[in-house]
């Protein structure tokens, strides 16, 4: 029996999802263009009796999430660019503890206030930390409605199994545009206390647990940081997500994630109908980068395309991983800018114009 299918905006796709995920705990501080999830939020949680706190700022939203994750709770917080400007010591302070949370970010153009239209400039402060000290968060950017709620499941259960917290990287676009997406029943998930031993629930029956980030006895910091390290790299074996298309006969390929990789596959399409051997690499955990598929596809292929909404941000990792072994073009906007199909187009044909 096939699901029911509805249309939902990808803001209010990620909300539904965090019900389903059993998030019962969300705080969060209005800005456009992620508002419409705020907004769901505030609705939807009443109806589950979960919480939601319309917080004063988004470093209260950020500190409200972190006190909550430290019971045991599933929890979410969203914001927009500048708004996860201001959350960045919190997330911080979540690695540090080794606390599960879920971070949407629904990117704006910057930097500073910027506008309200879709980026991708936040790319850096995603991927390489963000706040301070040696962390990471998972980041996982879906590409379609569907896939906004899909991820936002996997996010909620990513960061139980891992104890971090994981960033969904939308954009303006992805958060307000509607599409169809198969209509799934919200099943209670809540997680017993004794799934996590670590989380403050009263030390009652047993011995008090500790959570904190300060650790002032010598090299005792040093060891958490070995520690993170370790399940970082165990992240990194275990969760790379991609999408490759056209792989294996290619000998131009697209790189772009999120709304950008929608563009992409349209490109790609035109191209192969016209007799021209394009594929595409969809990254989609931004970390950890699917590093190892684009170096094996250099070794067959002359040249990449990068696209992005970007001054040009994936654009190192990919460099990164290809290691000088095919040519590297790219072509991006900025400040709400959006890459237009023709130009794209332009791009790779020009490319194959001179490699013959």
């Amino acid at each position: 029996m096939s699901l029911k299918r509805i249309l939902m905006t990808g803001n209010e796709a990620i909300g539904e999802a965090a019900i389903i995920a059993g998030c019962r705990f969300y705080a969060g501080y209005p800005i456009t263009p992620q508002n419409e999830l705020t907004a769901y939020m505030a609705k939807r949680m009443q109806e589950v009796e979960g919480v939601f706190i319309q917080a004063e700022s988004e470093i209260a939203a950020i500190n409200m999430i972190f006190g909550a994750s430290t019971t045991g709770a599933r929890v979410m917080t969203s914001s927009s660019s500048p708004g996860i400007s201001l959350k960045q010591e919190g997330i911080s302070y979540l690695a540090g503890c080794q606390l599960p949370a879920v971070i949407i970010n629904i990117m704006r153009g910057g930097p500073g206030l910027g506008n309200i239209s879709p980026s991708q400039s936040d790319y850096f402060q995603a991927t390489k930390g963000g706040g301070h000290g040696d962390y990471h968060s998972i980041v996982l950017a879906p590409a379609t409605v569907q896939e906004a709620m899909d991820l936002t499941i996997l996010a909620f259960d990513l960061a139980d199994r891992y104890r971090t917290p994981v960033i969904i990287l939308g954009d303006g676009m992805l958060g307000q545009m509607m599409e169809p997406i198969e209509e799934r029943k919200a099943q209670s998930v809540k997680r017993k206390t004794t799934e996590k031993p670590w989380a403050l629930t009263g030390a009652s029956g047993r011995k008090p647990n500790v959570i904190r980030s300060l650790f002032l006895g010598e090299g005792v910091l040093e060891e958490l940081n070995l520690r993170l390290q370790v399940k970082y790299k165990n992240i990194a074996s275990q969760e790379v997500r991609y999408e490759g298309l056209y792989l294996d006969d290619a000998k131009t390929v697209l790189a772009a994630y999120g709304t950008m990789a929608r563009l992409g596959k349209s490109v790609m399409q035109q191209l192969r109908k016209a007799g021209l051997k394009v594929g595409l690499i969809r990254p989609i955990s931004l970390w950890p980068f699917p590093s190892e598929i684009f170096a094996r596809t250099a070794k067959k292929v002359k040249d990449f395309l990068v696209v992005e909404m970007s001054a040009g941000q994936m654009l190192e990792d990919v460099q990164l991983a290809v290691n000088g072994q095919a040519g590297i073009d790219f072509y991006g906007r900025m400040g709400g800018g959006i890459p237009e199909e023709e130009e794209i187009i332009k791009r790779i044909k020009k490319l194959i114009t001179k490699n013959g």
